[in-house]
């Protein structure tokens, strides 16, 4: 254990002050000088020591009672004391990111004024690589909502977009930059910028899959979550798919437009094998997007085949012939891996004919429908067609008593049986 130094037991005594006098005090010393990670440890002791009593610990204590609404003045007011005096925002803050995010949670349950949650959306925003699921799932404020989300939603594609924005503002400096200043690639797999990204792609991928399990969470709040990044942000779409397929199977009754542009926001190429075989078995996707799945795995398998082909070519030019089995089998003979893949092959390919198939029997049926309501729309014209194949169909049958050719038709066995049932009378 660190002794603490002089600094850190001074920035202790502060917190017994009362907020007025903390205020004064606090704004003094910053203007002195002092250290912005002092000023960040001092902020975090006084919001641990003054919010800490705030807590209610009756738990029948009602929401929107005198109490409840005087505890929430209180947290407001010191709420927005502490983040006015936060350091400057930047990405290199030395406010931890747990500290920001329980300052949010407070200002958003305590009504905090507009400029106040802002202010912390965009210090969150300009650390998010720095953050874990926690800090981000923060409740919604529901005074006065019965059927309100549990997370607030609003906020999170705010704090998103502004990580987001800054990616594109740092892009446009790094194209006013000189061709010399050029040397590192900074979109490149290993560099700092497509690391954040990727951090931040997992996170929101996480997070949908959390949200998801909110019934009272809209289709299109989810969707503008989805869609929020880019597309070179994410390397495989595992984690977008799992939390689709959950907000699928919690919201079972959502209109099928909005089901297929849900489903839209996944890149079915950047899917696993694992992931693939089972989006080409899930009833709860549209027919489309099974259809999709099949065809890029399909063609997967056709590079990968391709691949090994190449590689058994360029192999003999360079004179490295596969070795012969010395039991004298041929060349000819199919390993069991091989047989598997194989057999694995076919049965995509006849998952893919039947998901063609479902979709040419939907669109019969929708072509089955059209033609009825057409024909019942054509009624006068129906009744005179069906009056005149009654009438035809009586002249028929008379023609056939009189052993006369029937119209339209080619003498049958029914025409000939008469005579054959007379001559068969006069025998016996």
């Amino acid at each position: 254990m660190e002794p603490e130094t002089p600094a850190d037991w001074w920035g202790k005594s502060l917190t017994v002050l009362k907020l007025e006098f903390f205020q004064r005090v606090l704004s003094a010393v910053k203007s002195k000088g002092l250290k912005q990670d002092m000023i960040s440890k001092i902020l975090i002791n006084y919001a641990h020591n003054s919010l800490q009593g705030l807590v209610a610990k009756d738990p029948n204590l009602v929401k929107g009672s005198l109490l409840d609404l005087e505890v929430q003045k209180k947290q407001r007011v010191i709420v927005e004391a502490i983040v006015s005096l936060l350091p400057t925002q930047s990405r290199k803050s030395p406010v931890p990111m747990a500290f920001l995010s329980s300052l949010l949670k407070t200002a958003i349950a305590a009504s905090a004024t507009t400029s106040c949650r802002s202010d912390l959306e965009r210090r969150i925003g300009l650390q998010l690589d720095q953050a874990i699921l926690e800090d981000i799932l923060i409740p919604a404020n529901s005074h006065g909502h019965n059927h309100s989300t549990i997370y607030d939603t609003d906020s999170i594609l705010r704090i998103f977009s502004i990580f987001l924005n800054l990616d594109e503002d740092d892009d446009e400096d790094n194209h006013l930059r000189d061709e010399s200043e050029m040397v590192y690639d900074f979109d490149s797999p290993g560099s700092p910028k497509q690391s954040s990204i990727l951090k931040v792609s997992k996170l929101l991928d996480n997070y949908l899959a959390e949200v998801a399990l909110d019934s009272n969470l809209t289709p299109s709040k989810f969707i503008a979550l989805a869609e929020l990044l880019p597309d070179h942000a994410r390397v495989v779409s595992d984690g977008l798919y799992r939390a689709v397929d959950i907000f699928l199977k919690v919201h079972p009754n959502i209109k099928d437009s909005e089901r297929y542009r849900l489903c839209k926001t996944i890149d079915c190429q950047k899917l696993s094998q694992e992931a693939c075989s089972h989006a080409a078995q899930n009833e709860r996707l549209p027919v489309q997007m099974a259809v999709q799945v099949l065809y890029f795995e399909q063609i997967r398998l056709r590079n990968a085949m391709n691949g090994g082909q190449n590689q058994f070519f360029f192999g003999t030019i360079n004179g490295q012939f596969p070795q012969r089995s010395s039991s004298g089998a041929g060349s000819g003979a199919i390993s069991p891996r091989d047989n598997y893949a194989s057999v694995r092959r076919e049965n995509r390919e006849l998952k893919l004919e039947v998901a063609r198939m479902r979709m040419r029997l939907t669109d019969l049926e929708k072509d089955h429908v059209s033609m009825k309501q057409e024909l019942v729309k054509s009624h006068p014209a129906n009744k005179l067609f069906k009056s005149f194949t009654k009438k035809l169909s009586k002249l028929n049958s008379l023609f056939r008593i009189n052993g006369i050719k029937p119209i339209g038709g080619k003498a049958n066995s029914e025409s000939r049986f008469p005579f054959q049932k007379r001559r068969r009378h006069s025998v016996s």
